[in-house]
């Protein structure tokens, strides 16, 4: 008698592999099926902390040598998430980590609609059109969940925070942002609607950004690296800010740029908050 299951466990492995293979590489299956990958003893953790959906958890048994992961993992399966186990070799083909966790999941995606934020949750908002590089994406996601700020807003379809290279950039810091996905007239509306003060980063920005006094609800246009603000993001801008340069360069990394917009509202606000006292 043939062991069926043999080939059925070889076929179940073999079609998670491909469909690893095409959210790495592949932003068009990402989107089409709202799924992401992750991997890292980390990532799975805070993953599963902030309620995201699991699709798949993707594990070797001998490279997993966490006991929180590995406890999550059984935890996980006994709710009813799927499980496939891997060989060691099976994970490394799909780690990209110079030294495999043994540990990964297929995940869903999680958006919030525009209409469900409050530009109060957090101490700042960042505003995107288009980012040239998902490093720099990752980055700035890193530092807005630093100094507390309450997610991002991506204007159109450019942008994809679930690529690779973005999430790898954020060491974690993705899963406790909010994402919104929405267009320029829904913007203006939810601008109006809670009178929000719009602020854009521009070599064109009459007041530094050390002098600006920054609202309560702050939203922080930020331009893409080699254009800067499009004509779009300015109109809704409320201020245009600048952040000076002495020296010969005449433009900053996104990443940098926003990072240092980030801490100084973080500044500001927490001064303001001092003098109240």
């Amino acid at each position: 008698m043939v062991d069926l299951s043999i080939d059925s466990n070889q076929l179940e492995v073999k079609k998670a592999l491909t469909e690893v293979a095409q959210l790495q590489s592949n932003r068009a299956f990402r989107d089409r099926n709202n799924l992401f990958y992750i991997e890292g003893v980390r990532n799975f953790i805070q993953v599963a902390e902030n309620n995201f959906q699991i699709a798949t958890i993707l594990y070797s048994e001998k490279l997993l040598i966490v006991p929180p992961a590995r406890k999550l993992v059984r935890s996980l399966r006994r709710n009813g998430v799927k499980t496939i186990k891997l060989t060691p070799e099976e994970f490394r083909i799909i780690s990209h980590a110079k030294k495999a966790s043994g540990i990964a999941a297929i995940v869903h995606q999680k958006w919030t609609k525009l209409h469900q934020a409050s530009p109060n949750t957090g101490l700042c908002w960042i505003a995107l059109e288009k980012v040239r590089h998902p490093g720099n994406l990752g980055t700035l996601i890193r530092t807005s969940e630093a100094i507390g700020g309450g997610g991002f807003i991506f204007i159109g379809k450019n942008i994809d925070p679930y690529a690779p290279d973005a999430i790898r950039a954020t060491m974690g810091a993705l899963f406790h942002q909010t994402l919104i996905r929405t267009t320029y007239s829904s913007l203006e509306h939810w601008i109006c609607r809670h009178n929000c003060g719009v602020v854009g980063a521009s070599l064109a920005g009459n007041v530094d950004f050390h002098c600006f006094k920054y609202p309560r609800s702050t939203i922080i246009f930020l331009g893409e690296e080699r254009k800067g603000l499009s004509k779009n993001q300015q109109d809704l801008c409320h201020h245009l800010i600048r952040i000076p340069m002495v020296g010969k360069s005449d433009s900053l990394n996104l990443a940098v740029a926003g990072s240092l917009l980030l801490y100084e509202v973080y500044k500001s606000k927490t001064n303001s908050k001092s003098r109240k006292r």
